[in-house]
């Protein structure tokens, strides 16, 4: 394999799989937190998960969830993504954008990853400055 280009290479070595593991039987779970607006009455979990259901492409189709992926609300304000097929952390990232900016609240609330598979809807940080007093 000296005098193999790239491409043959790499397709070498995406033909088996590695050891102890089977062909085809990929899990991934993925939470999306939206607890904290949700406690304040501003974000609606319900209606998001109903987009999700919607936009969740698999295999360039929407509306072909079937068994491959499962998306459940638990609990307060979480939302979680169940895989059994390739699917990538930051496709819902972009999905819960593309949310939000339709519920225009894109200008209040960003998409931040705690942890490997966990996104977090969280606040802006606004600071409000001492030139409030400036204006008397």
């Amino acid at each position: 394999m000296a005098g193999a280009t790239k491409i043959q290479r790499t397709s070498a070595l995406r033909q088996a799989p590695p050891k102890g593991q089977k062909p085809g039987k990929i899990t991934k779970k993925f939470i999306i937190n939206a607890s904290q607006p949700a406690s304040d009455k501003i974000f609606d979990v319900s209606a998001f998960e109903k987009f999700l259901h919607d936009k969740i492409k698999v295999d360039n189709r929407v509306g072909n969830l079937g068994d491959t992926i499962q998306i459940s609300q638990q609990g307060e304000g979480k939302i979680e993504v169940i895989a059994h097929t390739q699917f990538s952390g930051r496709y819902l990232k972009y999905l819960t954008k593309k949310f939000l900016k339709k519920q225009q609240l894109r200008d209040w609330l960003r998409v931040v990853s705690t942890s490997q598979g966990v996104y977090e809807l969280r606040f802006f940080n606004v600071v409000n400055d001492a030139d409030e007093d400036d204006d008397e």
